[in-house]
This record gives C-alpha cells, sequence and structure tokens, in this order.
C-alpha cells in the first residue's frame, strides 16, 4: 500500500476577485446556444474575457478599467437577454430560478392532465371513426388548445425572443413542431374531414387529423416535463452555495474593552476583536485561542473524525464546533478570508469553471433550422417553377416542415432522462442533469472520502484489555461512570457501549475534564481517570507512560498501527486497562471498492486524518493509494492533479470539506446520508445508506447516455431519410404527420426501457 501525506499541506490561499473581475446573472437563457450567444456577445468587446455557465446562469468577466459594467449589461441586453451584478452577499438569479419552476411546474401540470384524456380520443376517433359526433373537433380543439397555447408558450417566448435578434435556437425547432402539426390536424379535422359519415368512406378518405393532434400536446408535455427537471436541477445546484455558506455562524459574544460580551452580527466582527465560544457554538472566525480550552469538532473543515483538543496559542477555524469548554479567541480572518469563505470561493470557481454539456441538438440547432426553413421554401419554389399546381405545392412544402419537426430530436434527452430519474429513485440514485451522464462514460479514477464516506463517521468502542485480576465488565463500568459525565465524542462513546451491556452506571462524584488528556472521578468511592497516559493536563500518577503494563503496551502499540485512538483507564493510581475506539468501517464500503474495481475504475482515497487511521481503512477496503493528512484545498489540487495526466475523475463525498472536490471532479457524487452541501455540489447522489449504489449509480447513467445518443442518432436519421422524399412529394403532410408521430413513438419506447434494467457492475 501506498501512504502519501503532503509534507507541507496547502491552506486555501484566498481567491478574491482579481482586479476588473465581476459576476453577472444572466436571466433568459433556455438553452447551451444561449450561454454560448452571450460568451460571443461579451468576448466580442475589447478588453473582456468572458465565461458563461448555463447551468448556474452566471457569466464570469474580466474586463480592463475602460469597460464600464453598464456596457457588459447592455452588451447582454443587445442580445435578448438580462444581466444583473452579483454581489458580495447577494443572489439575484435565485429568486428568478424559483420562479421559473413554480410556472414549469403549474403548465407541466395542466399539460399532463389534458394530454392523457387527449390521446386516449384521439386513438378512440381515429380507430372506430364511426363513434365520432356532431362537434367532434370541437372536443379535440377543447383538451389541446390550453396545451399547445399556454402551457408551450414558454418555448414561443424564447423562439420569439431569438427571432428579433436573427438567430434560432432549440425553441425555434420545438415552436415550428407544436404550431405546424397542430395547424395541419386542425386542418385536417375541420376540412378534410368536413362531410363524411359512413365508416367505410372514413377509413377511405378521413385523413385522421385528431390523432395528430395529440402530437404536439404530447411534445409540450414531455418537453416541459424536461425543463421543469432542468430549472429544478439549477436551483439545487444554487443551494450548494447557500447551503456552504449557511455552516458559518450567525451571530457572534464580542468581548469589549471592560470585559462585557456585546452580541453582534457576524458580518460586524473586525480582525483583532475578542469573541467568546460555548459548548455547542459555532466558532464564528478564523483567529487565536487566547484563554480555556475545548474539545473542536473541525470535520465539517478537514474531515477529521476526532475532535481535536485546543489551549491557549492554538489556531482555531470558523465554521468547527466547540464540543466541550469555553474559549476566547481573537479573530485573525473574518469574513470571505476564512478558510470557510476560501472554500465558498473554491466551489463557486469551479463550478463556473466547468460549464454545462451542450446538448447536441441545441449545437446544431443554429444551423439545421434555417436549413429546413430554407429547403421547405426551396420546395415550394421549385414545385411552382415547374408548373405544378399550388395546392400540389404547398402540400409539398408543409411536408418537408412537418417531416422535419423536431419531436423526436426534443424528446431524446429529456424522455430518457425522465424514465432514468424513475428507475433511479427505485435503487436511491438521483442525477442532476446530462452533464453527470456525459462525465461517466470516460471515468477512470475514483477519489473516495473517507470519513462519513467509507466509515460511519462516528467513534464506537471497538476492542478493550483489562490487566489480570480485572474483569472487562468491571473496566468497562468504571470507565462508563466516569464518561457518563463528559461531553466529549470519545466519552459518550465508551459510556453509551457500557451503559448498553451493564445498564444503570454508577455516577461519579468529583468529576473533572481535563482538557487535553480525560476526565476524572471519584466512582463508588474510588478515584478513577480515563485518558491518556504522559500528556499534559494529565494527573500526576498519570504522568508517566512507563507506569503502563508490559502487556497492554503491546496492545496499545498493536491498535496504533491498526489506526485506533487508545485511551486508558486507571483506578487507585493504578492502571487497570486500555479501550480502543475507531470510526466504524461502513459495511458497503468493501464491496462497493470491489464492484467499482470490476467496472476497471482506479480508486484512491484522500482523508484528512492522520496516517494510521487512513492506511487501516484503505487496507480495510482494498485501496492502494491513500492519501492522509490533507485539507480541503488539498483534495482540489489532487483531483487537479489527476486530471492533468489525463484521467477522468469521480469523486465520493459527503461533508463540507468535500465540496469543492465534489465540484471540482469531472463527476462528483455525494453519499445522501451527507450534509447538503455535499449534496448540492455534486452531480450525482446517492441516496442510499449503501456505497454499493454508487457502482449501480455510475452503470444507469452510463446506459441512459447510451439510450440518449440512440435516440439522437434515429431522430437524425429519420430526418435524413424522410425530408428528402418529402421534398419530391412522395410523403404527402398526412403521411408526415404519422411519420413524425412514429419517430417519436420510438424515442419514447426506447426511452422507456431504461425502467427494466436494473443496473448491476457485471
Amino acid at each position: 500500500m501506498t501512504v502519501s501525506t503532503p509534507s507541507t499541506p496547502d491552506e486555501l490561499s484566498p481567491t478574491s476577485q482579481q482586479e476588473g473581475e465581476v459576476s453577472l446573472a444572466i436571466g433568459g437563457m433556455s438553452c447551451g446556444a444561449c450561454a454560448a450567444r452571450v460568451e460571443r456577445t461579451l468576448n466580442a468587446l475589447t478588453g473582456v474575457r468572458a465565461q458563461v455557465n448555463y447551468a448556474s446562469e452566471r457569466a464570469t468577466v474580466v474586463r480592463t478599467p475602460d469597460v464600464p459594467l453598464s456596457r457588459l449589461i447592455e452588451e447582454v441586453s443587445g442580445a435578448g437577454f438580462t444581466a444583473e451584478l452579483v454581489g458580495p452577499d447577494g443572489d439575484p438569479g435565485a429568486d428568478e430560478i424559483e420562479r421559473r419552476v413554480r410556472s414549469l411546474r403549474r403548465r407541466l401540470l395542466l399539460a399532463a392532465t389534458l394530454f392523457m384524456p387527449l390521446c386516449d380520443t384521439s386513438i378512440l376517433f381515429s380507430i372506430y371513426p364511426s363513434l365520432r359526433f356532431a362537434g367532434w373537433q370541437w372536443l379535440m380543439v377543447a383538451l389541446a388548445a390550453p396545451v399547445v397555447s399556454w402551457a408551450a408558450w414558454p418555448f414561443y417566448e424564447a423562439a420569439v425572443r431569438a427571432a428579433r435578434h436573427r438567430t434560432t435556437t432549440m425553441d425555434t425547432l420545438v415552436s415550428l413542431g407544436i404550431l405546424s402539426s397542430t395547424g395541419w390536424s386542425l386542418y385536417s379535422m375541420f376540412v378534410l374531414d368536413a362531410g363524411t359519415h359512413s365508416a367505410l368512406s372514413g377509413l377511405a378518405h378521413r385523413s385522421g387529423g385528431g390523432i395528430y393532434l395529440d402530437v404536439p400536446a404530447g411534445v409540450a408535455t414531455f418537453l416541459l416535463a424536461g425543463r421543469y427537471f432542468e430549472a429544478w436541477s439549477k436551483r439545487r445546484s444554487g443551494n450548494a452555495l447557500r447551503a456552504l455558506a449557511a455552516v458559518g455562524a450567525r451571530e457572534v459574544n464580542v468581548l469589549d474593552g471592560d470585559g462585557r460580551e456585546l452580541r453582534r452580527p457576524i458580518a460586524d466582527l473586525r480582525v483583532g476583536e475578542r469573541f467568546v465560544v460555548r459548548p455547542g457554538e459555532t466558532i464564528a472566525a478564523d483567529g487565536e485561542v487566547l484563554s480555556g480550552g475545548s474539545a473542536i469538532d473541525r470535520s465539517v473543515m478537514t474531515g477529521e473524525s476526532l475532535p481535536v483538543e485546543v489551549a491557549p496559542g492554538d489556531a482555531v477555524l470558523g465554521g468547527t464546533i466547540s464540543l466541550s469548554g469555553r474559549v476566547v479567541v481573537r479573530a485573525g480572518s473574518v469574513g470571505a478570508d476564512t478558510q470557510l469563505g476560501h472554500m465558498l470561493a473554491l466551489v463557486e470557481r469551479a463550478q463556473n469553471e466547468k460549464a454545462a454539456v451542450q446538448r447536441l441538438a441545441d449545437r446544431i440547432s443554429s444551423v439545421f433550422v434555417p436549413s429546413v426553413l430554407a429547403l421547405s421554401a426551396g420546395t415550394l419554389a421549385v414545385w411552382l417553377i415547374g408548373g405544378n399546381p399550388s395546392a400540389a405545392a404547398f402540400s409539398a412544402a408543409l411536408s418537408v416542415l412537418i417531416i422535419a419537426c423536431p419531436c423526436a430530436l426534443g424528446l431524446a434527452t429529456p424522455a430518457a432522462l425522465l424514465v432514468a430519474s424513475w428507475a433511479g429513485a427505485r435503487m436511491g440514485i438521483f442525477f442532476k442533469g446530462y452533464g453527470a451522464l456525459e462525465a461517466s462514460r470516460e471515468i477512470d479514477t475514483v477519489v473516495f472520502d473517507k470519513t462519513g464516506t467509507l466509515t460511519e463517521g462516528r467513534m464506537t468502542l471497538a476492542d478493550c484489555e483489562a490487566v489480570a485480576g480485572v474483569e472487562q465488565r468491571e473496566l468497562l463500568r468504571l470507565a462508563g461512570g466516569v464518561e457518563q459525565a463528559s461531553e466529549h465524542p470519545l466519552a459518550r462513546a465508551i459510556a453509551a457501549v457500557a451503559e448498553h451491556w451493564y445498564g444503570q452506571l454508577p455516577r461519579a462524584e468529583s468529576f473533572q475534564a481535563l482538557a487535553g488528556a480525560g476526565a476524572l472521578g471519584l466512582v463508588e468511592g474510588r478515584r478513577v481517570y480515563v485518558g491518556r497516559l504522559g500528556v499534559d493536563g494529565a494527573p500526576g500518577f498519570a504522568a508517566e507512560p512507563s507506569r503502563l503494563p508490559a502487556g497492554l503496551a503491546a496492545r496499545q502499540l498493536e491498535w496504533e498501527a491498526a489506526g485506533r485512538t487508545v485511551v486508558m483507564v486507571c483506578r487507585d493510581d493504578t492502571v487497570i486497562g486500555a479501550l480502543a475506539l475507531a470510526d466504524t468501517i461502513r459495511a458497503s464500503a468493501a464491496p462497493a471498492v470491489e464492484r467499482l474495481h470490476a467496472l476497471g475504475l482506479r480508486c484512491v482515497l484522500v482523508s484528512g486524518d492522520n496516517q494510521a487511521s487512513a492506511a487501516a481503512v484503505g487496507a480495510t477496503v482494498r485501496i492502494a493509494d491513500v492519501r492522509a493528512g490533507v485539507l480541503p484545498a488539498t483534495k482540489v489540487r489532487i483531483i487537479r492533479e489527476l486530471q492533468q495526466q489525463g484521467h477522468r475523475v469521480a469523486m465520493i463525498g459527503d461533508g463540507v470539506n468535500d465540496a469543492p472536490a465534489l465540484a471540482a471532479a469531472d463527476l462528483g457524487l455525494a453519499v445522501g446520508s451527507g450534509t447538503d452541501v455535499a449534496i448540492n455540489a455534486a452531480e450525482l447522489i446517492v441516496m442510499r445508506d449503501d456505497l454499493c449504489v454508487a457502482a449501480s449509480a455510475i452503470v444507469l447513467a452510463r446506459r441512459t447516455l447510451r439510450t440518449i445518443r440512440g435516440n439522437l442518432a434515429w431522430a437524425f436519421l429519420y430526418n435524413v431519410v424522410a425530408i428528402p422524399l418529402a421534398a419530391l412529394g412522395l410523403l404527402d403532410p398526412l403521411i408526415a404527420g404519422g411519420a413524425m408521430a412514429l419517430s417519436s413513438s420510438f424515442v419514447v419506447w426506447n426511452s422507456s426501457r431504461l425502467r427494466r434494467i436494473v443496473p448491476r457492475p457485471d
């Protein structure tokens, strides 16, 4: 096993904005092509370098001093979008995304409610024309009109906005598809079907327009579902930064010159001021302990499973939690300059660097739509110049437009995403969007966090050893009697086991918590000490490790080599036993690593814990490459190094300290039992407390991507073959509409096959 510990772990360096760098919230983007257009518009300005992230709807712009902010906003507005400055505490895009999610949800509910009866009625009237009654067309219109008008309005609005700026997007294709198929259906029902009555003549001459009226309604419904899913995912992604910021304290108790405590908002804390932190409170800023002592839970920042004892002169980090004593801290870094603030900047920077993958349909829409329109107009002109009747010319041109309607093209991605989301939900898998699918295809390396991911993230009693003449029952009973009065996590673990096995524990009198050493108390008249030997703060009789019996000394070395934490139990100045505590490895950790290896993936373990603990976990789960003692910035650096070596990296984590690495990786995978920060920063989420599902998630993502690519291939092939036939007059609008419906049906059927897939690594 290779275990590497950085000789000088990188601290999170300040990431304040460069001179002239601003962040803009961009509104009105509906596809990747929109983001590309905004980026081209800004980069066309002299002295401006811009990067637009469609997923977060942010533009990061570096400008020279002679380019005013108003110029940037004007250029974006001129391209058909809105722009607003994002301040250090502001999130102007959050409300807009929330409004969009609510609007899409309402439109989707209406469309789904009306589409099903419309589909059933269309099939019924088409198969059994004799069932049509006077005014049946109006029933169909009543069901379809709200869907193709109000529900589909966002597509029309975006298409018109693009047209005003002489460009096309996916919304242009969708709008043409819905409107043309709706128009032909109305013409079929009210013109071609007019005046026919018998079943025989209906089968022979009627267009069956009703069966095609459900096509535009179905397309609108499916695409709205895709847009809703996408908007909801954006809202979750945006929550990552807000959740990370929420880790910090909101208020702080500042000491004035007379030693009085003044409660202030955290924003009012200044460098050099003293503030008080009590047990259970979050430390407000990075600083130095002036007085007092406490056990500090730093897992949220460093991933360390064990609390760290601090005393006067020790450094503490903002966002960590004091577990035991009261401390007075002098603020050294506040606000954005704290390590938590730097971590927040790392997440935001990584997300901005990783722009959302543009869908294939979006990338070609700027060429496809004008080509189809030109081909349709050209077909009309050629037929008219050739002396053909205008009705035949119009029929051929309309056939080209209808056959080229991007129904299947538009359904290819959202239909597969919706089915895969449902299939994944049954297994506790959630992937946020198309980017996670594309990233999963080329992943060859998986980086694991340790604490809370491969392990349970809580200490338990792993072993105990009593000296000759002392029963283990008595050893645990005495230790539990003392530790039940302590707030330290190690003490709670010991007391919980002792109480579980032996019931009511004796109470300790004259209890003392010894900072950095352990706890002391009188149990049934006997002085009992539980803690470490030979450390500052230990009582006099425990100050010399030489008092340790030879047998226990050997066991201590054995346990420590296995990465366990060892505490001694003394009774009346005599060592009577030792206890070993460890962070329990998840039962699913080793099988999960084995399955990932079976997929041909390399596994790497990174941890903020010490070398012995990390190496022990790595050996247990069979991960050879172990990196110990790393901070959040170092995790990001490790991922960057792997990427520079040509690897495609997935990161699996659960804590706040993992958020920058999750965002920096090609594929971020969060364990659902972890923090909201990690979940929001990742693209793939495993909601079950079972790491084996991580391998299944990668398999499901890969198979979903293959399905989407198959859908797109079919949609393009269908257009390539069918458009020339329509232009030659070999397909009338009726057959073109049927072919369009068949193409869409194939895409839906192909996507539905994902429901029957039970992803397994083999």
